[in-house]
């Protein structure tokens, strides 16, 4: 399975991977862009089968990324690992269809959880 992590700090991709792996996700191919236009293009020419996104980011923010992929028929697994939460946030990614927000800070068990049911 291929994991896509899309964030605009090169440190918290390498932090979301990291904690993936000691998740227990250590056998899935990880995919990394640095900005939602970066994931943009990325997905549309080869989609992963899941995508983890911050939400701010310069360029086109991960929320923009998500309705973005959809208006273009991407169906993509999709969620969240953003150092905001707040209750619109998540109705928002929710209506636009993302599976999940993972807030910051987290550890492997958020992720197992969050990730469990959408990992074969």
């Amino acid at each position: 399975m291929q994991i896509m992590v899309v964030d605009d700090s090169k440190a918290m991709r390498m932090i979301v991977i990291r904690t993936l792996r000691l998740a227990g996700f250590r056998d899935h191919t990880f995919l990394e862009a640095g900005d939602g236009e970066e994931a943009f293009a990325a997905i549309t020419a080869n989609p992963p089968d899941l995508v983890l996104s911050d939400w701010n980011m310069p360029k086109l923010s991960g929320i923009d990324l998500l309705k973005k992929i959809r208006a273009a028929g991407c169906k993509v697994k999709f969620g969240f690992v953003t150092s905001e939460s707040t209750r619109e946030m998540r109705m928002l990614s929710n209506v636009e269809g993302a599976l999940f927000l993972i807030a910051k800070p987290f550890n492997q068990d958020t992720f197992r959880e969050a990730l469990d049911p959408f990992i074969d």
